[in-house]
């Protein structure tokens, strides 16, 4: 190969998208006359067109707890983005107490616990929202908190309500100085929106918290050992469009796939 021949090849790889990895939703198949159709395994398009705005290749995965098939995804990707969903069962991290199921997806625990720690073992950029960051934490050995309206608050704040608000802003995040949140994002602090009921609570291992909100509710999680894994509890693929902090962390994250 000549020198000519490698500088294009290099520009190539340059300027190719970084296939990002998507993990599926799950959605119950509903009924249709007299069948019943078959489940769905979906995303969101936002999600999809944020990662292609920042420049990525996104690309949805199979729900499987083949892991592997999972080798095979991990091995193919550039990065791995993981979005929000129902709640990660307790039962991963020991509780025993009895907890709602339909508030719970085992397809997606059974895909989502080998994926991350795969994607974290090889070191690839890992971008998570919501649920992904609360199965982030809980993957490293954290636990959660499956209740955050009971969870107290920081003394003398106003308490939010953290649910039910995607396409607008419901409360501000404090970014702690030097953290990857305050480098992606470019802020040390703004507005975001919230849509959960539950949280990290006790970290896991190798993971600190970048973030919380103003009344003290953890919001971001990160791993300064690896290369780029950012979680962060609020929905930025619905607040991206304005550009801005939320589409920074997109930007930041498919430039770190590159």
């Amino acid at each position: 190969m000549t020198d000519t021949e490698a500088d294009q090849q290099r520009a190539s790889v340059r300027d190719r998208r970084p296939v990002i990895l998507v993990a599926a939703r799950f959605e119950e198949g509903h009924a249709h006359k007299t069948e019943k159709l078959a489940p769905n395994e979906c995303g969101a398009r936002v999600f999809f067109d944020a990662i292609l705005a920042a420049g990525g290749l996104p690309v949805q995965m199979s729900l499987t707890d083949d892991e592997d098939v999972i080798d095979e995804y991990v091995a193919l990707a550039d990065g791995v983005a993981i979005p929000g969903g129902p709640d990660v069962d307790p039962k991963l991290w020991g509780e025993e107490a009895p907890y709602d199921e339909a508030l719970l997806c085992h397809v997606r625990d059974a895909c989502e616990l080998p994926l991350v720690r795969k994607v974290l073992a090889a070191d690839k950029p890992l971008f998570t929202t919501c649920r992904g960051t609360q199965m982030l934490n809980v993957v490293c050995g954290g636990t959660l908190d499956m209740d955050v309206p009971s969870i107290p608050r920081r003394e003398g704040s106003v308490a939010h309500d953290h649910a039910d608000l995607l396409t607008r802003t419901s409360h501000r995040v404090e970014i702690k100085p030097g953290s990857l949140l305050e480098r992606a994002s470019g802020s040390r602090g703004y507005a975001v929106n919230s849509a959960h009921h539950c949280c990290v609570k006790d970290l896991g291992e190798g993971l600190v918290l970048s973030a919380t909100s103003d009344d003290g509710i953890p919001e971001c999680i990160e791993m300064p050992g690896k290369r780029f894994v950012l979680g962060v509890q609020w929905h930025p693929e619905y607040t991206w469009m304005p550009g801005g902090p939320d589409f920074n962390l997109w930007k930041a994250f498919v430039g770190a796939c590159r």
